[in-house]
């Protein structure tokens, strides 16, 4: 599959998701099959304003490629410049975050309030468009509220304003991530534009995956929730699109990604930040393991790299 002048390993994409999709998360699921991976949403207004918090949002591993750096604002001329100025990182695509449906972001007219804008749309992506040569993209809902649904015309929006690429989530911003997500919605988009639809929400494993390619016709799947705590959802979609025997990681493997992940936590924030993270992290990717839930409280206790090997070697024996 090709965005632009990119061309991605397969069509199995790790969703942005704040606070998940960093830098040694994304390399895990690079490694497990991810055809891209999708940064945490970066706001052009904190880079313009040289915030210390962005520069770690925006590294990038050299073997995680290729890799989406995504956007958000609702500025087209700080949207633009920004754009300007960090192209010479290596992503490979950038994304424009037009479906975050948090209240801070919507109250300041940007994420998925700019569904309610199709002129400001337009204006935003356009205004990018001209200032870079990588691809961009846009990543929208199904519509603002059940009284506004207008992902069809949204993307056509984009499309016209020179996107390569369309990703939509089947929920509404009212909905937030309750609910069913509405793949008729993504088969309306794929039938309304011509540039690539990748279909986003309630894929969970190798048969909703193929069969929301099937239904909606979509060009490719993006992963979101089902990925945390579990890299290698990537492979098990990849080997079932591609008829393929897949065999689920045994006890040694998850511990020996976990205590990876830990590892690359601290190497890229410190044992503070990293360990802190990390505890999100070992609850997904523990969740339905026996006494799971009892768990919970000791691993939101964990201070140190020591205390988490030891936590695991106990979780895994």
């Amino acid at each position: 599959m090709n965005i632009g002048n990119v061309i991605l390993k397969n069509n199995v994409i790790l969703a942005p998701m704040a606070g998940v999709s960093d830098l040694p998360f994304r390399v895990l699921c690079r490694e497990y099959g991810a055809g891209m991976t999708s940064m945490e949403m970066i706001s052009a207004k904190a880079i313009l304003y040289n915030n210390k918090n962005t520069e770690e949002l925006m590294a990038i591993h050299p073997t995680e490629g290729p890799v989406s750096l995504q956007l958000f604002g609702s500025d087209p001329l700080i949207m633009s410049e920004i754009a300007k100025r960090i192209e010479d990182r290596p992503f490979d695509i950038l994304d424009i975050n037009m479906g975050c449906p948090v209240p801070k972001i919507v109250n300041n007219h940007e994420g998925s309030y700019l569904m309610k804008e199709p002129e400001l749309v337009y204006k935003i992506v356009n205004a990018i468009v001209k200032a870079i040569d990588k691809p961009v993209t846009v990543k929208i809902r199904k519509g603002f509220n059940d009284s506004l649904i207008n992902a069809p015309e949204i993307a056509h929006v984009a499309e016209e304003a020179g996107a390569s690429a369309v990703a939509v989530h089947g929920r509404t911003r009212e909905q937030f991530y309750s609910g069913t997500a509405d793949w008729d919605i993504i088969r309306r988009v794929k039938e309304t534009v011509k540039i690539p639809v990748i279909g986003n929400g309630d894929v969970v494993d190798g048969p909703s995956a193929e069969r929301m390619l099937k239904e909606t016709g979509c060009d490719a799947v993006m992963v979101g929730r089902a990925a945390q705590g579990n890299p290698f959802i990537f492979k098990e979609i990849n080997a079932y699109l591609n008829g393929e025997e897949y065999k689920a990681p045994e006890k040694e493997e998850i511990k020996k990604v976990i205590l990876r992940h830990g590892a690359m936590q601290l190497e890229y924030k410190g044992e503070y930040i990293g360990i802190r993270e990390m505890r999100k992290h070992l609850s997904w990717y523990v969740k339905g393991v026996e006494g799971a839930a009892h768990l919970r409280k000791r691993i939101n206790e964990l201070e140190t790299f020591e205390e988490l090997n030891a936590l695991v070697d106990e979780i895994f024996k």
